[in-house]
């Protein structure tokens, strides 16, 4: 089955509908957070929760009550519920599913960057349809504001019986949603989508006339770690099974790679097969195939070793629970560039057979308790990405791209052209089992022979992979493709920069923590190096982030970036500050935002603000003074009111969420204090901000 590749993210065959195919490229969204809701029958994952709205359409067959789709406990005119997507897009038509007794919805509002409410949907007349069914789909020209949310009103107390509603998603495009069969392609399908480019051999600086696998690339593109099997480098020499080498990349613009060393010990040993799976957005962190114990591998799991100016640390064992794998043989492993996912190819009894790809996810920091970078985090139990990715043959290698969406991954068990091809999917929510259709990457990146384990830079733009194709003296080697847009991962941003001390600027090891300012979910998490302080984090494009570091004994000033309209990758420089929690020391919340020219809080603010009520919550004896300021741009004496005007409406929020007024005393600085000059707008921003002082400890 051919599907255009501009409609990723419709769920044309798990959903029952299409998309009618459009020249332009586009996006759908489907939501993946209720905010708020009027009534419900059951809570969390319970049959008719509100939960069940997100995501694509999953109740089926149409017409009939659904365990998978909300229902609202009450009869009345003001039923309603509310909903966030996972980026923002700038909107030109919205769909709401109900899937069964439909006729009840009243009015369709759009929630934008800043909080604001945009009807674009009236129905003052509602009533029961003939249809047991109905995709109700509204179109409008697209404004200038960005939609990050949604509210669907309904009146079920004019439509006897139960109203239900399964899915609620935007695009940013005209795109025709019909009705069509629940039927799921043959798995043997082959997608025919051609790329615009050939296979490129790396060259003899990476590949050998032994086999040269496992490639690795950086989220910056500028390091590969790759394997190397019986060769005369490897730590134990030809005898040895296999080693970790790298390379750096030393021109970008002709692709050209360093001449490739061996990674050292540790990890690599002089008997054990070492691989490495997975390398940290900064490169300094990477994750093993194996456990090592008593300075030897055994396949029983994953292990991390750290980089430092002396080389690589001994591996420490990842704590996975009830962690198996019934494959002795094989094993592939992939850690999120996020820091909140890690994939395996294991063998497992609650698998489809074979290889499958499962996930886990870190258990989260109990209570009070600090962030240790030597102790080692926890992970869940596995859980299968599902049938749409797993088969009964062997699924592997996984790798999946810095949008934390894009899934590429080699399979024996969906068809294709050879021993093992390449797959392409979309992640569909937050379940992490719902998944697109896995599309072949088409006879240019596969062949009748081997091919696998595909590795993608933040980039987006080259891709590496392994084939037995026209290697070395016939062995295997690694090979670079051009990606087709067809297959292109989603925009990001990387973020690169240190973590300081805000009075003595040396650096510190943090964990970074970066998070979307508008539903105050944390994206994902990384570390600084122990060495220079350096960080690393990749942004998907569509969101407004914040993002801060996280250390004992300091308090984090936050930065913010708006990638809400990035349409190209990007780099961004950006050092963090975390100030010494002492009396005295004064903290700028830079993720406060205010409309211009007036005092009340924007939505995006929320994020930091309750980590401040945390952070007087967890010090109950702690009092700040809370300053304003604002440029010189104007009357200084309308300036010197907005700013008392903005930190009082700062302290009436923290006094909303319990924290007693006592421990907080307000002024307004107007213009007086800046830390910026005020001759140009690039840098008069930064005298309008908020900054609190501790006065008490």
């Amino acid at each position: 089955m051919n599907l255009n590749p501009a409609l990723l993210f419709i769920p044309a065959v798990a959903a029952g509908l299409l998309a009618a195919p459009t020249a332009q490229a586009q996006t759908v969204l489907w939501a993946s957070k209720v905010e708020a809701v009027s009534s419900q029958k059951a809570k969390g994952k319970e049959p008719f929760s509100p939960e069940k709205v997100l995501g694509e359409p999953n109740a089926q067959p149409l017409g009939q009550i659904n365990n998978e789709a909300w229902i609202p406990a009450k009869d009345g005119p003001n039923e309603f519920i509310e909903v966030r997507f996972a980026r923002s897009v700038q909107a030109q038509q919205v769909t709401v599913i109900e899937n069964f007794n439909p006729g009840s919805v009243t009015k369709i509002e759009l929630i934008d960057t800043k909080g604001e409410h945009h009807q674009v949907y009236t129905n003052t007349n509602p009533g029961p349809l003939p249809e047991a069914f109905r995709t109700l789909q509204v179109k409008f020209k697209p404004e200038k504001y960005r939609t990050i949310g949604a509210r669907v009103t309904m009146n079920t107390a004019k439509v006897t019986g139960v109203n239900q509603i399964d899915a609620i998603g935007v695009a940013n495009v005209d795109v025709q949603i019909v009705k069509q069969d629940f039927k799921n392609p043959a798995s043997s399908d082959v997608e025919t989508v051609q790329m615009d480019s050939t296979l490129k051999n790396l060259g003899p600086n990476i590949n050998s006339r032994y086999v040269d696998t496992h490639p690795v690339i950086s989220p910056d593109g500028r390091t590969m770690f790759f394997a190397r099997q019986g060769h005369p480098g490897n730590v134990g020499g030809s005898r040895d099974p296999q080693d970790i080498w790298y390379s750096k990349l030393t021109s970008g613009k002709n692709q050209t790679w360093s001449l490739a060393r061996n990674l050292g010990s540790p990890p690599n040993g002089p008997e054990d097969p070492n691989g490495l799976a997975s390398v940290s957005a900064n490169g300094q962190v990477a994750l093993l195939i194996g456990v090592y114990v008593d300075g030897f591998m055994e396949p029983k799991g994953f292990s991390t070793s750290r980089h430092s100016p002396g080389g690589w640390s001994v591996p420490q064992k990842v704590q996975i629970d009830n962690y198996r794998n019934d494959d002795k043989e094989h094993l592939d492993g992939f850690l999120a560039t996020s820091g909140k996912a890690l994939l395996m190819a294991v063998e497992r009894p609650e698998g489809q057979g074979g290889q499958d790809i499962f996930v886990s996810f870190p258990k989260p920091t109990p209570v009070g308790e600090q962030y240790d970078p030597k102790k080692p985090v926890q992970w869940t139990k596995p859980i299968s990405l599902g049938p749409t990715i797993n088969t009964p043959g062997a699924d592997f290698a996984p790798f999946l791209a810095s949008d934390n969406k894009t899934l590429y991954f080699a399979s024996d068990g969906h068809g294709g052209y050879g021993k093992s091809d390449i797959f392409y999917s979309k992640r569909l929510d937050s379940t992490w089992t719902h998944w697109s259709t896995p599309r072949n990457m088409g006879p240019v990146v596969n062949s009748p022979d081997f091919d696998a384990y595909y590795t993608v830079s933040a980039a987006g733009d080259n891709a590496y992979l392994v084939s037995s194709r026209n290697g070395t003296d016939g062995s295997k080697d690694i090979f670079r493709i051009a990606l087709a847009p067809a297959f292109k991962p989603e925009v990001v941003t990387l973020v690169q920069g240190k973590v300081l001390d805000a009075v003595t600027k040396k650096p510190i090891r943090a964990l970074i923590h970066y998070e979307n300012l508008i539903t105050g979910e944390e994206i994902g998490v990384a570390e600084s190096s122990p060495v220079d302080g350096s960080y690393t984090i990749v942004l998907p494009a569509g969101v407004q982030y914040g993002y801060r570091a996280e250390a004992a004994d300091y308090i984090a000033e936050n930065a913010s970036l708006d990638a809400t309209t990035s349409d190209k990758y990007s780099e961004k420089q950006q050092d963090l500050f975390l100030v010494p929690f002492k009396v005295g020391q004064k903290v700028k919340l830079n993720n406060i935002f205010f409309p211009q020219s007036k005092y009340y809080l924007q939505p995006s603010s929320f994020p930091e603000l309750l980590r401040l009520v945390r952070i007087l919550r967890d010090y109950p004896t702690v009092e700040i003074l809370i300053g304003g300021h604002t440029d010189n741009q104007g009357d200084p004496a309308l300036n010197l009111k907005l700013s008392e005007d903005r930190v009082n409406e700062v302290k009436k929020y923290l006094v909303s969420k319990g924290i007693d007024a006592k421990r907080l005393t307000t002024q307004g600085f107007g213009g007086t204090e800046p830390i910026a000059s005020n001759e140009q707008e690039e840098t008069r921003r930064f005298n309008r901000r908020v900054e609190f002082t501790i006065t008490k400890k």
